[in-house]
Order: C-alpha cells, then sequence, then structure tokens
C-alpha cells in the first residue's frame, strides 16, 4: 500500500525556498544562491530577524557570496531590525575580506549602529580601521 504524498500550500513551498536561500547565504553557498538569484529571487530578502541574505553572508564570512548578492542589486548598507549593517557585521567578525567588497560596493561606514567605524574601534580591527579611512 503506498502513502499518499503530503501536499504543500503555496505558503509552505514559500518558507522553503526562503530557508533554502538563508541556509546557502550562511553556508556561502554560490551555486544554490545563484540558481534562486537568476530565476527572480529577491536579493534583498530578509528573515523574521530582519537579516538579509547580504548580512547572512557577510557575517559568516563569505566574500564571493556578498559578491554574488550585490551583484543582483542587494543594498550594501541595508541594516537589519536592530540597526546592524553587513558592514559592521563583517567587521565585528574581523572579516577583513568581506568589508573590502562591502566598501568597494559602496558600504556606508557610518551607517547603522553600532557603525562598521565604531565597531573597528571597539574590537581593536585596525587593518578593517585603515580600510575605513
Amino acid at each position: 500500500m503506498s502513502e499518499t504524498p503530503e501536499i504543500q500550500s503555496p505558503e509552505d513551498e514559500d518558507a522553503a525556498m526562503a530557508q533554502a536561500l538563508f541556509d546557502a547565504a550562511r553556508e556561502g553557498d554560490d551555486p544554490v544562491l545563484r540558481s534562486y538569484l537568476d530565476a527572480g529571487a529577491p536579493a534583498g530578502l530578509c528573515n523574521p530577524a530582519g537579516d538579509s541574505l547580504l548580512m547572512l553572508a557577510a557575517y559568516h564570512g563569505h566574500p564571493e557570496t556578498v559578491q554574488l548578492l550585490l551583484h543582483h542589486g542587494a543594498d550594501a548598507s541595508a541594516p537589519n531590525s536592530r540597526g546592524q549593517t553587513p558592514l559592521a557585521g563583517a567587521v565585528f567578525k574581523g572579516y577583513t575580506d568581506v568589508a573590502r567588497v562591502l566598501l568597494d560596493a559602496g558600504a556606508d561606514p557610518d551607517a547603522g549602529s553600532p557603525t562598521a567605524r565604531e565597531a573597528a574601534r571597539m574590537f581593536a580591527r585596525t587593518e578593517i580601521l585603515q580600510l575605513l579611512g
């Protein structure tokens, strides 16, 4: 006897797609993320905590993923619901390579709270502080 497959609602399918995008950004899974973005998924998608795909990629140290999201229109300075920017997240974690990609894309080092500049001073990220000028 075969089991009847579980039918998913459109909302369940959307939630599963969003979760796949957030996981891909967090893990730096560029092929998966690229396939969704090329199919029209929004590069500025945010999770319930207000973290964008770009914030997750920056905070987890994936410069190539950050570049991919920026290429697809993600906002380099968009803060999450707590006022933190992707650049400040990269600075907090000490990811100089990610900070460089964001700065090259025009991320504002004085946006958010704390700002990337404040975070660099607070956590003695001297190399990043030099990048910030």
